[in-house]
């Protein structure tokens, strides 16, 4: 990992519009996904993005490969803006970023064998001189996440979920790509094969000094595979920081929350430590609160707290958080 930015993500927003009627749709409003989330992620480094299900982490990621239009903000993958990016630029940008989706199920063509499914971004971008020269290169990054190339030939029914998994990690690895967006790709699959598949995602990025952000809701896990931690709460960044200092040091009440949840091996400790449990359900992403988004939730907000937007600051080494009440 070196310190040269690869993705610059600045006040990122993500607005859904809201329609009603049949024959007329009238707008009556806006799902405000992402709302002025900013990050970067340098070279080699992976940067976890955590939060409830529903916070925005999936848009942000395909935001930021652009499948979804960025409504305002900036985004930037390898000088590459990608708001402006067409043509040349845009098929360019295609190759060098890709994305592992979460569903093993629904991501893969039901219909393609998974020789034609891994080819698509090789024969798409123009990576070899012959069939020949594709077929070879299918087998060979078949070998490489751990799946025999006599499947070649095979349908995605055919193959478990944790072998689907794979098949989607190849067809990213295809277009020999810097960044990959990895979309919870361990959450719909059995806990024995998750492991094993953070095991593969960790060794690729080893080998080709690959980029990742890496969206999750498993704590544990991020912890392990992520080197930052950036914890999101109704379409906004909260708290980001190294992944120890983030584990060890929380500062914000909703990192603390999520954090007081995580599973502990050891049971003395489990039985000492303090479950903060949130009350409340989470604001509507249509009408979000005021001031401080977390406010209705926080056991320690204050009246300023329902007024006034925290400034997402840095109060520590690499260590960001936007809570009013963090000196």
């Amino acid at each position: 990992m070196d310190n040269t930015p690869l993705v610059i993500v600045d006040k990122l927003k993500k607005y859904f519009p809201i329609s009603k009627g049949l024959l007329f749709q009238k707008q009556t409003g806006f799902v405000k996904a992402v709302d002025g989330v900013s990050f970067v992620i340098f070279h080699g480094e992976t940067l976890g993005l955590v939060g409830e299900s529903g916070c925005g982490k999936t848009t942000v990621g395909r935001t930021i490969l652009g499948l979804y239009p960025i409504t305002e903000g900036r985004v930037v993958i390898e000088n590459f803006d990608v708001a402006k990016a067409k043509g040349v630029e845009l098929h360019q940008l295609r190759q060098k970023a890709q994305m592992i989706f979460q569903d093993p199920y629904a991501s893969l063509n039901p219909r393609w064998t998974v020789s034609a499914i891994i080819s698509e971004p090789i024969r798409v971008h123009h990576l070899v001189q012959s069939e020949t020269e594709k077929t070879e290169r299918v087998k060979e990054l078949m070998q490489l996440v751990g799946l025999s190339p006599r499947l070649i030939n095979r349908f995605p029914h055919e193959f478990s979920g944790g072998q689907r998994q794979r098949i989607g990690i190849a067809r990213a690895l295809a277009s020999q790509p810097d960044f990959i967006v990895c979309d919870e790709p361990i959450s719909a699959l059995d806990v024995s094969i998750q492991a094993q598949v953070v095991n593969l995602l960790e060794d690729l990025q080893d080998r080709f000094q690959l980029t990742y952000l890496f969206i999750a809701h498993d704590l544990s896990m991020v912890r392990h595979i992520c080197d930052r931690v950036a914890v999101m709460y109704l379409g906004a960044i909260v708290e980001s920081a190294d992944k120890d200092e983030l584990y060890e040091h929380p500062l914000h009440p909703y990192t603390n929350a999520l954090l007081s949840a995580v599973p502990i091996p050891d049971p003395k400790k489990d039985r000492n430590r303090q479950r903060i449990i949130l009350t409340g359900d989470v604001p509507s992403p249509i009408n979000p609160p005021s001031g401080c988004r977390f406010h209705t939730r926080c056991p320690i907000a204050k009246p300023h707290c329902k007024e006034i937007t925290p400034e997402f600051r840095e109060v520590g080494s690499n260590h960001w958080v936007a809570c009013h009440e963090i000196a």
